[in-house]
């Protein structure tokens, strides 16, 4: 088994581009998103869990999740939200342990974005980076990312957990408020400090 970076950060702060660098890098990436996909393809015990509980309206024509709808009522209604967290939430997380255990780099990073609301779960993980950005540059990138108005960007943001509460399980962190010259030299920092920590012997 590799050794585990959990990798998080609030919305539009650049955990995507900050995973991509550490690809680049040969370092395989898991992200929570895949494994969200991935535990409720038709046929699985997730899907046919959802399906039961809200009702088959949760299923598209061909029979797979039906995201937009569920995304809206979810959304509206936080009692489902929560009771849809807890069919797929233990699923992801097994997902994303297996990928981990069956990883044979020397270290493995897990893209989690609720790991400040879930932290307790992943207490097995070696090491949190935390991404962290301005709110007002994460609004504005949302804005000009969705098309959508300021408002609403506001109101994704103040639906994560707070920032203070990912600092405060950040093992290392990565400020990404500049250009991508700078991320890539806090990501090549970060990757040789991992490669000398983690290394056998």
């Amino acid at each position: 088994m590799s050794r585990v970076v959990a990798l998080t950060g609030g919305i539009a702060s650049g955990k995507s581009a900050v995973e991509r660098r550490f690809e680049a890098r040969g370092v395989r990436a898991y992200d929570a998103d895949a494994a969200a996909r991935a535990v409720v393809e038709p046929g699985s015990p997730a899907l046919a869990e959802v399906a039961r509980v809200f009702g088959p309206g949760t299923l598209d024509a061909e029979g797979r999740l039906d995201r937009p709808a569920m995304r809206q009522r979810v959304f509206d209604d936080p009692a489902a939200r929560t009771t849809l967290e807890g069919i797929l939430h233990p699923r992801i997380r097994d997902w994303l342990r297996e990928a981990a255990n069956a990883d044979r780099g020397l270290y493995c990073i897990l893209s989690i974005p609720l790991l400040a609301e879930n932290h307790a779960h992943y207490a097995w993980v070696d090491r949190v980076l935390v991404v962290d950005a301005p709110e007002d540059l994460r609004v504005a990138r949302l804005t000009r990312r969705d098309g959508i108005d300021e408002a609403l960007a506001q109101k994704m943001i103040a639906a994560q957990a707070p920032r203070e509460r990912r600092l405060a399980i950040a093992d290392d962190v990565i400020v990404n408020d500049g250009d991508e010259g700078q991320l890539d030299r806090q990501v090549q920092a970060l990757h040789e400090r991992y490669l000398a920590r983690f290394a056998p012997g």
